[in-house]
């Protein structure tokens, strides 16, 4: 006798991945085989967004995971928030915003003119919801965000899988703390590996443009063990620390917070990059795809 099929499974089964060439290379759409309307998208092989367009406010990715706990922790829950996204892919976060805090405002601003094309095709956006995409590169069309606009500016920006230099130095906080309101938050996912030059470097970058940082990564991540994303959270006001450490220990994969005193000596006397000496972030070894 065979066995019963899950009749969900057999049917996102049935459901072709899509296929397109983009401008940043091979997109593909690929059907989550447990929720019947979620997409994975990946470029050239790597895992960009995690979509569930009938609960948007599902986060699968773990980093993604960490950035919904900044954009829940960014005002009183259920308040509208002004939000720009530097980085679009399946405009994952925009969706998560635009479904806990109804009636936000959102800027998402993706170079990849073809991939929006792509991604409003195969996984239309909310009409209803207030969020505008512009096909920019990330730094300038934060440019064109009006001084003081934003509550929340999130930076998750892949090239060829490398966070572009321009994005990593002081002169790019500078455009960024000239978006965000005085209480405004800054959340950026970074990529690094052993030894974390980049990720101290950022860290230093952020000090000198930010009175209060924080870092939530893997602890394997922070003590060099191997190549992962973390995610620093600035902002000139106290950010919510106590929630946010909460918040990352109960995640699946557990996280941990830094700041203070132990991430100015996790720096390791790194110096704020410059837009004169910034570089692509490091390129992630191919194992991390596998």
């Amino acid at each position: 006798m065979g066995r019963s099929r899950n009749p969900r499974r057999a049917a996102v089964a049935a459901t072709a991945a899509v296929e397109e060439a983009v401008d940043g290379g091979l997109a593909r759409l690929v059907p989550d085989p447990d929720r019947s309307r979620a997409w994975t998208l990946l470029i050239d092989g790597a895992p960009q967004s995690h979509v569930d367009l009938d609960d948007p406010g599902y986060l699968s990715f773990e980093y993604q995971r960490r950035l919904g706990h900044v954009i829940d922790l960014a005002a009183p829950p259920g308040k509208p928030v002004h939000a720009v996204h530097l980085g679009g892919g399946a405009f994952t976060l925009a969706r998560y915003v635009a479904a806990t805090r109804p009636r936000s405002t959102q800027q998402v601003v993706e170079r990849d003119a073809s991939l929006v094309q792509l991604v409003r095709r195969e996984l239309p956006l909310d009409p209803n919801a207030r969020i505008r995409v512009r096909s920019a590169d990330a730094r300038a069309g934060l440019g064109k965000v009006p001084d003081g606009w934003a509550d929340l500016i999130v930076a998750d920006v892949f090239s060829g899988a490398r966070t572009p230099a321009h994005l990593t130095s002081t002169e790019f906080l500078d455009e960024v703390r000239r978006a965000l309101k005085p209480s405004g938050i800054y959340a950026a996912n970074l990529a690094d590996g052993p030894p974390l030059a980049h990720l101290r470097g950022q860290i230093a970058t952020a000090a000198a443009r930010f009175a209060e940082l924080a870092l939530i990564a893997d602890p394997a991540v922070l003590r060099g063990k191997r190549f992962g994303n973390a995610i620093l959270v600035a902002s000139d006001l106290p950010l919510p620390l106590s929630e946010l450490t909460r918040r990352a220990a109960s995640d699946p994969h557990t996280a941990r917070v830094e700041h203070g005193r132990r991430l100015t000596d996790f720096t390791g006397g790194a110096q704020p990059v410059t837009d004169a000496a910034a570089v692509d972030s490091p390129a992630p070894p191919p194992s991390v795809f596998r």
